[in-house]
Protein backbone atom coordinates (compact mmCIF):
# COMPACT_ATOMS: atom_id res chain seq x y z
CA UNK A 1 0.00 0.00 0.00
CA UNK A 2 1.30 3.25 -1.22
CA UNK A 3 1.22 5.80 1.89
CA UNK A 4 2.00 9.25 0.70
CA UNK A 5 3.81 12.00 2.69
CA UNK A 6 2.44 15.31 0.55
CA UNK A 7 4.49 18.32 -0.47
CA UNK A 8 2.67 20.35 2.41
CA UNK A 9 4.63 23.24 1.99
CA UNK A 10 4.15 23.71 -1.38
CA UNK A 11 2.48 26.94 -2.36
CA UNK A 12 3.94 28.59 0.62
CA UNK A 13 6.96 27.89 0.97
CA UNK A 14 7.94 27.63 -2.58
CA UNK A 15 5.82 27.86 -5.84
CA UNK A 16 3.55 24.99 -6.41
CA UNK A 17 3.48 25.58 -10.05
CA UNK A 18 5.89 22.81 -12.07
CA UNK A 19 6.47 24.92 -14.90
CA UNK A 20 7.84 27.81 -12.16
CA UNK A 21 9.51 25.45 -9.90
CA UNK A 22 12.09 23.81 -12.28
CA UNK A 23 12.68 26.99 -13.79
CA UNK A 24 13.50 28.55 -10.82
CA UNK A 25 15.65 25.24 -10.01
CA UNK A 26 17.07 25.35 -12.91
CA UNK A 27 17.75 29.12 -13.21
CA UNK A 28 19.73 29.11 -9.08
CA UNK A 29 21.76 26.03 -10.28
CA UNK A 30 23.07 27.47 -14.00
CA UNK A 31 23.51 31.25 -12.01
CA UNK A 32 26.08 28.94 -9.57
CA UNK A 33 28.36 27.77 -12.42
CA UNK A 34 29.37 24.41 -10.75
CA UNK A 35 30.33 21.15 -11.96
CA UNK A 36 29.14 18.02 -11.37
CA UNK A 37 31.59 15.65 -9.62
CA UNK A 38 31.09 12.22 -9.13
CA UNK A 39 33.23 12.60 -5.94
CA UNK A 40 30.99 14.76 -4.22
CA UNK A 41 28.99 12.62 -1.24
CA UNK A 42 26.97 14.51 0.29
CA UNK A 43 26.15 18.26 1.04
CA UNK A 44 24.76 20.78 3.97
CA UNK A 45 22.16 22.69 2.46
CA UNK A 46 19.72 25.46 3.97
CA UNK A 47 15.80 25.22 4.29
CA UNK A 48 14.47 28.14 4.41
CA UNK A 49 11.86 29.61 1.58
CA UNK A 50 13.17 29.65 -1.42
CA UNK A 51 12.95 33.15 -1.87
CA UNK A 52 15.36 33.10 1.16
CA UNK A 53 17.64 30.38 0.95
CA UNK A 54 16.55 28.86 -3.15
CA UNK A 55 19.80 30.42 -4.78
CA UNK A 56 22.30 29.70 -1.59
CA UNK A 57 21.33 26.17 -1.67
CA UNK A 58 22.32 25.79 -5.42
CA UNK A 59 25.65 26.18 -4.32
CA UNK A 60 25.09 22.54 -2.62
CA UNK A 61 23.05 20.69 -4.97
CA UNK A 62 24.81 21.81 -7.93
CA UNK A 63 27.80 19.51 -7.20
CA UNK A 64 25.60 16.12 -7.31
CA UNK A 65 26.27 14.05 -10.29
CA UNK A 66 23.27 11.44 -10.14
CA UNK A 67 24.60 9.18 -12.61
CA UNK A 68 25.95 6.67 -9.94
CA UNK A 69 23.92 7.29 -7.16
CA UNK A 70 20.63 5.75 -6.22
CA UNK A 71 20.23 6.30 -2.80
CA UNK A 72 20.06 9.56 -0.97
CA UNK A 73 20.12 9.95 3.15
CA UNK A 74 18.22 13.07 4.41
CA UNK A 75 19.41 14.38 8.02
CA UNK A 76 17.45 17.37 8.73
CA UNK A 77 16.09 18.75 12.43
CA UNK A 78 13.02 17.89 14.10
CA UNK A 79 11.57 21.98 14.47
CA UNK A 80 7.37 21.34 15.94
CA UNK A 81 8.14 17.89 17.72
CA UNK A 82 10.17 16.38 20.14
CA UNK A 83 12.38 13.73 20.57
CA UNK A 84 15.82 12.67 21.91
CA UNK A 85 16.39 10.24 19.04
CA UNK A 86 16.14 10.11 15.74
CA UNK A 87 12.57 9.10 13.31
CA UNK A 88 12.03 7.36 10.26
CA UNK A 89 9.33 8.47 7.73
CA UNK A 90 6.35 5.95 7.41
CA UNK A 91 5.93 7.13 3.91
CA UNK A 92 6.64 4.92 0.99
CA UNK A 93 6.67 7.92 -1.33
CA UNK A 94 7.59 11.85 -1.13
CA UNK A 95 5.82 13.76 -3.53
CA UNK A 96 7.12 17.26 -4.91
CA UNK A 97 5.43 19.21 -7.72
CA UNK A 98 8.03 18.04 -9.76
CA UNK A 99 8.51 14.43 -9.05
CA UNK A 100 8.05 11.71 -6.67
CA UNK A 101 11.16 10.09 -4.63
CA UNK A 102 10.32 7.11 -3.30
CA UNK A 103 11.24 6.22 0.25
CA UNK A 104 13.95 2.87 0.26
CA UNK A 105 11.94 0.69 2.33
CA UNK A 106 14.31 -2.10 2.69
CA UNK A 107 17.00 0.34 3.68
CA UNK A 108 14.07 2.49 6.47
CA UNK A 109 13.32 -1.70 7.45
CA UNK A 110 17.23 -2.34 8.39
CA UNK A 111 17.67 1.11 10.60
CA UNK A 112 14.28 0.22 12.35
CA UNK A 113 15.90 -3.39 13.17
CA UNK A 114 18.74 -1.84 15.24
CA UNK A 115 15.78 -0.37 17.83
CA UNK A 116 17.24 2.88 17.51
CA UNK A 117 14.93 4.59 15.84
CA UNK A 118 11.31 5.99 16.24
CA UNK A 119 8.58 6.35 13.22
CA UNK A 120 7.19 9.62 12.99
CA UNK A 121 3.15 9.99 11.72
CA UNK A 122 2.45 11.64 8.27
CA UNK A 123 1.74 13.76 10.31
CA UNK A 124 4.85 15.09 12.26
CA UNK A 125 6.79 14.42 8.78
CA UNK A 126 4.09 17.00 7.25
CA UNK A 127 4.41 19.51 9.62
CA UNK A 128 8.18 19.37 9.52
CA UNK A 129 10.12 21.88 6.57
CA UNK A 130 13.47 20.89 6.99
CA UNK A 131 13.91 17.74 4.73
CA UNK A 132 11.35 18.70 2.48
CA UNK A 133 12.78 21.53 1.41
CA UNK A 134 15.78 19.54 -0.01
CA UNK A 135 12.93 17.64 -2.08
CA UNK A 136 12.42 19.72 -5.30
CA UNK A 137 16.63 20.13 -5.42
CA UNK A 138 16.60 16.47 -5.26
CA UNK A 139 13.84 15.82 -7.61
CA UNK A 140 15.16 17.98 -10.18
CA UNK A 141 19.09 16.76 -10.09
CA UNK A 142 18.39 13.66 -9.93
CA UNK A 143 15.59 13.79 -12.83
CA UNK A 144 16.09 10.66 -15.52
CA UNK A 145 17.89 8.76 -12.94
CA UNK A 146 16.27 6.59 -10.69
CA UNK A 147 16.94 7.53 -7.11
CA UNK A 148 15.24 6.34 -3.23
CA UNK A 149 15.67 8.38 -0.20
CA UNK A 150 15.71 7.91 2.97
CA UNK A 151 14.21 10.68 5.57
CA UNK A 152 15.78 10.36 9.04
CA UNK A 153 14.44 13.01 11.06
CA UNK A 154 17.18 13.92 13.76
CA UNK A 155 15.68 14.62 17.20
CA UNK A 156 17.08 16.47 20.36
CA UNK A 157 19.79 13.90 20.58
CA UNK A 158 22.68 14.14 23.09
CA UNK A 159 26.10 14.04 22.18
CA UNK A 160 26.21 10.58 23.08
CA UNK A 161 24.23 9.27 20.88
CA UNK A 162 25.18 11.85 17.89
CA UNK A 163 28.19 9.51 18.44
CA UNK A 164 26.23 6.40 18.18
CA UNK A 165 24.11 7.36 15.12
CA UNK A 166 26.86 8.27 13.65
CA UNK A 167 28.80 5.18 14.00
CA UNK A 168 25.59 3.10 12.87
CA UNK A 169 25.20 4.74 9.72
CA UNK A 170 28.87 5.15 9.36
CA UNK A 171 29.00 1.90 6.99
CA UNK A 172 26.18 3.54 4.17
CA UNK A 173 28.89 6.58 3.36
CA UNK A 174 31.38 3.68 2.45
CA UNK A 175 28.96 2.66 -0.28
CA UNK A 176 29.86 5.29 -3.27
CA UNK A 177 26.17 4.30 -4.48
CA UNK A 178 24.99 6.15 -1.32
CA UNK A 179 24.31 10.27 -0.66
CA UNK A 180 23.92 12.07 1.79
CA UNK A 181 21.60 15.89 1.76
CA UNK A 182 21.94 17.63 5.18
CA UNK A 183 19.65 20.02 6.37
CA UNK A 184 20.79 23.05 8.00
CA UNK A 185 20.24 27.03 8.23
CA UNK A 186 23.04 28.74 10.27
CA UNK A 187 22.75 31.77 12.44
CA UNK A 188 19.29 33.23 13.51
CA UNK A 189 19.88 36.41 15.23
CA UNK A 190 17.79 38.84 16.85
CA UNK A 191 15.20 39.26 20.05
CA UNK A 192 12.82 37.40 18.04
CA UNK A 193 15.10 34.27 17.79
CA UNK A 194 16.44 35.32 21.60
CA UNK A 195 19.77 35.57 20.37
CA UNK A 196 22.06 38.69 20.07
CA UNK A 197 25.39 37.35 20.18
CA UNK A 198 27.55 40.79 19.25
CA UNK A 199 31.14 40.95 19.15
CA UNK A 200 31.90 44.48 18.12
CA UNK A 201 35.77 44.11 17.23
CA UNK A 202 34.00 43.08 13.88
CA UNK A 203 32.45 46.31 13.21
CA UNK A 204 28.44 46.13 12.36
CA UNK A 205 26.55 43.82 13.83
CA UNK A 206 25.63 41.28 9.80
CA UNK A 207 30.16 41.12 10.47
CA UNK A 208 30.08 39.87 14.30
CA UNK A 209 27.47 37.12 12.62
CA UNK A 210 29.40 36.37 9.78
CA UNK A 211 32.41 35.80 11.83
CA UNK A 212 30.60 33.19 14.12
CA UNK A 213 29.36 31.52 11.08
CA UNK A 214 32.62 31.18 9.46
CA UNK A 215 34.02 30.05 12.87
CA UNK A 216 31.55 27.12 13.33
CA UNK A 217 31.84 26.30 9.14
CA UNK A 218 35.58 26.33 9.50
CA UNK A 219 35.36 23.89 12.76
CA UNK A 220 32.64 21.72 10.54
CA UNK A 221 35.46 22.02 7.54
CA UNK A 222 37.96 20.25 10.42
CA UNK A 223 35.36 17.19 10.28
CA UNK A 224 35.59 17.33 14.06
CA UNK A 225 32.42 16.63 15.88
CA UNK A 226 33.94 17.35 19.24
CA UNK A 227 35.23 20.70 18.50
CA UNK A 228 31.76 21.31 16.74
CA UNK A 229 30.41 20.55 20.08
CA UNK A 230 32.35 22.79 22.19
CA UNK A 231 32.34 25.61 19.83
CA UNK A 232 28.27 25.52 20.15
CA UNK A 233 28.66 24.94 23.79
CA UNK A 234 30.53 28.08 24.23
CA UNK A 235 28.43 30.71 21.53
CA UNK A 236 25.59 28.70 21.78
CA UNK A 237 24.97 29.86 17.80
CA UNK A 238 21.41 29.11 17.17
CA UNK A 239 22.51 26.53 14.17
CA UNK A 240 19.35 25.00 13.89
CA UNK A 241 20.73 21.72 12.19
CA UNK A 242 23.69 21.35 14.75
CA UNK A 243 22.45 17.87 15.53
CA UNK A 244 22.19 16.67 11.89
CA UNK A 245 25.45 18.51 11.28
CA UNK A 246 26.78 15.92 14.14
CA UNK A 247 25.72 13.14 13.09
CA UNK A 248 27.14 13.79 9.86
CA UNK A 249 30.69 14.22 10.88
CA UNK A 250 30.52 11.47 13.30
CA UNK A 251 29.32 9.27 10.49
CA UNK A 252 32.09 10.96 8.32
CA UNK A 253 34.56 9.90 11.12
CA UNK A 254 33.44 6.54 11.30
CA UNK A 255 33.13 5.18 7.72
CA UNK A 256 36.45 4.35 5.80
CA UNK A 257 36.28 6.56 3.01
CA UNK A 258 38.01 10.21 3.91
CA UNK A 259 35.74 12.35 3.20
CA UNK A 260 36.06 16.56 3.71
CA UNK A 261 33.04 19.43 3.79
CA UNK A 262 33.82 22.35 2.08
CA UNK A 263 31.61 25.28 2.23
CA UNK A 264 30.95 26.91 -0.99
CA UNK A 265 28.76 29.84 -0.42
CA UNK A 266 27.05 32.05 2.64
CA UNK A 267 24.32 34.62 2.56
CA UNK A 268 22.18 36.10 5.19
CA UNK A 269 18.62 36.95 4.75
CA UNK A 270 19.12 40.73 5.82
CA UNK A 271 22.10 42.57 7.23
CA UNK A 272 21.60 43.30 10.86
CA UNK A 273 22.65 46.82 12.09
CA UNK A 274 20.63 47.65 14.82
CA UNK A 275 19.63 45.44 18.11
CA UNK A 276 16.01 46.29 16.51
CA UNK A 277 17.25 44.14 13.59
CA UNK A 278 16.68 39.99 13.13
CA UNK A 279 18.79 37.64 9.95
CA UNK A 280 19.29 33.97 8.98
CA UNK A 281 22.45 32.88 7.50
CA UNK A 282 22.41 30.40 4.78
CA UNK A 283 25.53 28.24 4.27
CA UNK A 284 26.02 25.18 1.41
CA UNK A 285 28.46 23.31 1.42
CA UNK A 286 29.67 19.91 -0.61
CA UNK A 287 31.72 16.57 0.86
CA UNK A 288 34.38 15.16 -1.22
CA UNK A 289 36.06 12.50 -1.70
CA UNK A 290 39.70 13.03 -0.54
CA UNK A 291 42.28 10.92 -3.02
Amino acid sequence: MEIVRRPSHAGSWYTDNPTKLAEELEGWLRESGLTKSPEVRGVIAPHAGYSYSGRAAAYAFGNIDPTSITRVFLLGPSHHYYTPTCALSMASVYKTPIGDLPIDLEVIKELKATGKFEQMTIRVDEAEHSMEMHLPYLAKVFEGHPVKVVPILVGAVNAENEAMYGQLLSKYVDDPQNFFSVSSDFCHWGSRFSYTHYDKKHGPIYKSIEALDKMGMDIIETGDPDAFKNYLMEYDNTICGRHPISVFLHMLRGCSTKIKINFLRYEQSSKCKSMRDSSVSYASAAAKVVP
